[in-house]
């Protein structure tokens, strides 16, 4: 008997070493199956009690470009009412002073909703409101009048609670530069913000939870364990803490809180919270509806790279009056499903569309984007690339090559009218393409760029209409869509 054990040890060891390997790849290598599993587990699990709303994902959610119409305001505002909400342990409780200031809180918004509402049925392609600093007009907005009166309700009304829990640098703290540096521009910006921040969490109408997944993954993850569960140490233990000391938490399960990441991994460190992940408003430069970003819910900010961190003459391009001898430029990493394709079709292949992916000597990167008419953005491992913006700045007119790619402040943007969108199978025609285009469209697109260019540039302190105050008016509009309180 004992030695038959003996010999049958092996192979249970064998059999125990595959069942972990298997659970190793099923959680970190295989991250999409992951998050489908994720979804049917939370939208069948009997335990999770969340609210019953047409945006909450389910697990065969499938999104496409080609469905998804960002709208400048969702007009069906979406009242939490449901019997099993009712009838959870926070709404058990007596009303109280907190339930009366949500009252008041709410009675602001659907003011705004009516007003946004009336706003938007104006066409009128400019605002017709008075602006000290500027009046949105043209074709760069769906509608110029209400992206207008939306965003002075915004500067007028909206308010932050930012949860003061966490130490930095893995809270209230990001890097500046880099490709991540919109993270850490937005948690400094929003630890000194005056207008929008508020310290009384009774009057917000959002709140935010800053941490910072680089941070998390700069000091706490180690390159050679790769253990990517300490984003789900750190994150389940952060929103314990916050659900047991402040009643926000359970009071929306989560739906008017909001959390910001620019980093790849962003969409991942928020699974292992059901209701962080499902509920919340996730705003992401990683914004992949294949990846279950839900663009009613969540917010897609741009991936800017600043590379030394110096933003001082980040817009200006000195070429705004030359000639533009370039067709087409791109210069980046072979990685990701699509740049093999433009690599094999273009790469150092053509004298006016130039593809590269290590630049040549003597040549430098953004003056060849000051140089050319078009600048191709193409996905690479994930679907963001700070190449739109980098195109912005340049006054080149970006080509978007990506998939499953919700574009930033698309609710109020038309990017149709200041960049050019390829699918992947049109690759290898991608020089007739852009060729075709006649000069008096391209001269309208250019101009756009111009005019487009205000709200993604980064300033400090930040100004009226930059990328800080559209990040933050892309999270005023998913607060807008959302109604919380069912006393």
């Amino acid at each position: 008997m004992i030695q038959s054990r003996i010999q049958s040890f092996p192979s249970e060891i064998g059999f125990l070493f595959i069942l972990l390997f298997g659970i190793i790849f099923l959680l970190i290598v295989d991250p999409r199956q992951d998050s489908e599993r994720l979804a049917m587990w939370y939208s069948y699990s009997a335990t999770s009690r969340r609210p019953s709303t047409s945006w909450l994902l389910s697990s065969n959610t499938n999104y496409s470009l080609s469905q998804h119409r960002p709208l400048i305001f969702h007009s069906s505002s979406l009242p939490l009412t449901h019997e099993e909400i009712k009838g959870s342990e926070y709404y058990k409780q007596p009303p109280s002073a907190a339930d009366m200031q949500l009252d008041k809180v709410e009675g602001i918004l659907a003011g705004a909703r009516a007003s946004i509402r009336e706003a938007t049925a104006n066409t009128d392609r400019s605002s017709k409101l008075d602006d000290p600093d500027y009046i949105p007009h043209g074709d760069i907005y769906r509608n110029p009048n209400a992206f207008h009166w939306s965003y002075l309700l915004m500067e007028k009304h909206f308010k932050v609670f930012v949860y003061e829990e966490g130490e930095p640098p893995i809270f209230h703290y990001g890097l500046c530069k880099d490709i991540y540096s919109t993270e850490g521009f937005f948690l400094n910006f929003m630890e000194l913000d005056t207008r929008f921040r508020t310290r009384d969490p009774g009057e917000a109408h959002v709140y935010f939870l800053p941490f910072s997944v680089v941070m998390i993954l700069e000091h706490l993850f180690d390159p050679v364990i790769r253990d990517k569960a300490v984003l789900q140490r750190v994150l389940v233990d952060y929103v314990h803490i916050i659900s047991s000391k402040y009643p926000y938490w359970n009071r929306s399960f989560g739906t008017d809180h909001f959390m910001l990441s620019c980093h790849d991994w962003g969409p991942r460190a928020t699974w292992y919270v059901p209701q962080l992940y499902f509920n919340a408003i996730r705003v992401l430069c990683n914004a992949n509806t294949s990846e279950h970003f839900n663009p009613n819910k969540d917010a897609s900010f741009p991936e800017i790279n600043i590379r030394t961190g110096d933003i001082q003459n980040l817009t200006e391009s000195s070429h705004l009056k030359e000639e533009r001898p370039i067709l087409a430029f791109f210069a980046g990493g072979l990685h990701g499903q699509i740049r093999p394709a433009l690599f094999h079709h273009w790469k150092e292949k053509d004298d006016t569309l130039l593809v590269y992916e290590t630049l040549p000597r003597g040549m430098s990167y953004s003056e060849m984007m000051t140089k050319s008419k078009f600048c191709l953005c193409p996905s690479g491992h994930e679907v963001a690339s700070p190449r739109i913006p980098e195109a912005i700045y340049a006054d080149c007119i970006p080509v978007l090559i990506s998939e499953n790619y919700v574009l930033p402040f698309s609710d109020v943007l038309n990017w149709d009218s200041f960049s050019v969108k390829v699918s992947v199978q049109d690759i290898p025609d991608l020089k007739r393409i852009l060729a075709g285009i006649p000069e008096k469209e391209y001269a309208r697109m250019q101009n756009n760029v111009r005019q487009v260019k205000r709200h993604f540039a980064v300033n400090d302190p930040p100004r009226r209409y930059d990328v800080f105050n559209m990040i933050i008016h892309s999270i005023w509009l998913r607060r807008l869509n959302l109604r919380v309180g069912l006393r």
